[in-house]
């Protein structure tokens, strides 16, 4: 496995995460621990989860798996940087109350010592914002922030879904305060959305955040779907479907198929080895459901990407372009 350092921070983590959201919804319990075993036994050290997933009537169950694979032992919690994610309320389902969700400094409080509980560890290695949250202060944020650390309950904050302008204004308020501020941002960013690169990953780089792109495969639309269809007969669903529906995404996307068939590579796979090669990016999330979705994203660690084939894919998918250029009409 290769490793990466967390932006500024001083953790060397692996170039793929480990996405636990599937842990709870669609994997059992069982199954969730063996993927967890084989993916720290192929050197992935980074785990990524939040308080809210397991959904529901279930929310904080994908915590509390993890929590429950720590406890085997084997120095399991000792070789793993852990992320989870604070904003969501986590009261039951229609049953919302004031103060259970955000980033207020008692919900953060509040929410830190429930993750903890359930992840049955001592402290939290990467505390993320899972939103920005325009009602709170990033003052009163990270007061809440400082605390925990010198608590010892986390060592770093990130953010995820954060705007370029978000990520220069927590920083520029942390650095006030003499505050460390973020060490990474969590954006969705693959292919075929590529956006990011107008202003949040040149933000991240600019404030020395690693970057984790979260839905690598865009909803499983850069993972083959078309030839899974034809040769499976296996439907596409959810955003895939949406985008399929319309005749010029479809061809897009056959020309993409088209293009890694004629490189010999599986499309899942070079989709993560392309975010690989994207300047400023730490390593993409992957949220595998089974043990050989989990084997397949380690292949893409190897891969080596050639120039042909990346102008290729830039074709296909042409990304904004650098900015300011990229705003002009």
């Amino acid at each position: 496995m290769k490793y990466t350092q967390l932006g500024r921070t001083g953790l060397k983590v692996s170039r793929l995460v480990l996405g636990t959201m599937n842990f709870g919804p669609q994997t059992d319990e069982a199954d969730s621990h063996a993927i967890m075993d084989s993916a720290l036994g192929a050197g992935i050290n980074f785990f990524d989860t939040a308080n809210v997933y397991g959904w529901g009537e279930n929310k904080g169950r994908t915590e509390t798996i993890i929590g429950n694979w720590f406890a085997k032992g084997g120095e399991r919690r000792d070789k793993v940087v852990l992320a989870t994610k604070v904003y969501g309320n986590m009261a039951a389902d229609g049953e919302a109350w004031p103060n259970h969700d955000k980033l207020s400094a008692v919900n953060i409080r509040r929410a830190v010592d429930a993750s903890l509980k359930r992840l049955k560890t001592d402290y939290i290695d990467l505390y993320q914002f899972h939103h920005i949250d325009r009602s709170t202060p990033f003052e009163e944020i990270w007061q809440a922030i400082d605390v925990l650390v010198q608590q010892g309950k986390i060592l770093y904050a990130g953010s995820s879904n954060f705007p370029g302008y978000k990520i220069a204004q927590a920083n520029e308020t942390a650095a006030r305060r003499g505050s460390f501020g973020l060490v990474s941002e969590q954006c969705l960013y693959n292919l075929a959305e590529r956006r990011a690169e107008m202003e949040v990953i040149p933000a991240a780089q600019d404030y020395g955040l690693g970057v984790i792109p979260w839905s690598p495969l865009h909803g499983g639309l850069l993972g083959g779907v078309i030839k899974k269809e034809v040769e499976g007969g296996r439907r596409a669903s959810g955003r895939a479907a949406d985008t399929l529906a319309d005749p010029t995404e479809r061809a897009r996307i056959q020309a993409y198929e088209d293009l890694l068939e004629k490189h010999g590579l599986e499309p899942g796979e070079a989709a993560l080895a392309w975010l690989l090669t994207r300047p400023g990016v730490t390593g993409p999330i992957v949220g595998p459901r089974t043990a050989e979705q989990l084997d397949s994203a380690i292949r893409a660690v190897g891969l080596e990407l050639s120039e042909d084939l990346l102008e290729g894919l830039d074709e296909i998918f042409p990304g904004p372009g650098p900015s300011p250029e990229a705003f002009a009409w």
